[in-house]
């Protein structure tokens, strides 16, 4: 199904938004399209420059797009059923806009509460919710490599299941 998505949205954004390939990222409940836009020609000088011209092209972005995004959102939410959230990136700025976020339920045992109000306690982060965020995030960063090569695999699943037989209902 992720194939798919990004496929639709390969075929449907407007080529004249695109300077590459848009990233598409999928999970359950949200669609993640991030728009490459053509940094401005005239971001010559300091970084502090460079970006400020980028995050002038994003907000561009943002504002003259809206009404199109919008149509096109609320057209793949009919399709896959799954919110629709946008972003663009420029030169090395990266913006993300409309996203999701979704409640995640679990049950911790005191140890694990321990770490995350030790995170709170110390400032990390404001509430246990944005602690086990910030775990989530800290993981991530650190096994990027492994998790790659887990959703290689997933996607390896989903390919052979597509090709099996078809299931039979009776």
């Amino acid at each position: 199904m992720s194939e798919e998505i990004r496929a639709w949205f390969a075929g449907r954004l407007p080529a004249d938004w695109l300077s590459g390939a848009a990233t598409v990222t999928v999970d359950r409940d949200e669609i993640l399209v991030v728009v490459p836009i053509a940094p401005p020609e005239a971001a010559a000088g300091d970084d502090t420059a460079r970006a400020s011209a980028a995050a002038g092209r994003v907000s561009r972005f943002r504002e003259e797009t809206r009404e199109a995004r919008m149509r096109i959102a609320d057209e793949a939410q009919h399709r896959f059923g799954r919110k629709v959230s946008w972003g663009a990136e420029c030169g090395e700025s990266r913006a993300l806009f409309t996203t999701l976020s979704a409640p995640v339920m679990t049950r911790l045992r005191q140890p694990e509460r321990i770490v995350l109000d030790t995170l709170v306690d110390a400032g990390v982060a404001r509430s246990r919710s944005d602690a086990l965020g910030w775990c989530v995030r800290l993981v991530g960063q650190h096994s990027q490599e492994w998790l790659s090569e887990l959703r290689e695999a997933l996607r390896e699943v989903e390919r052979l299941r597509g090709a099996g037989p078809a299931a039979t209902t009776g």
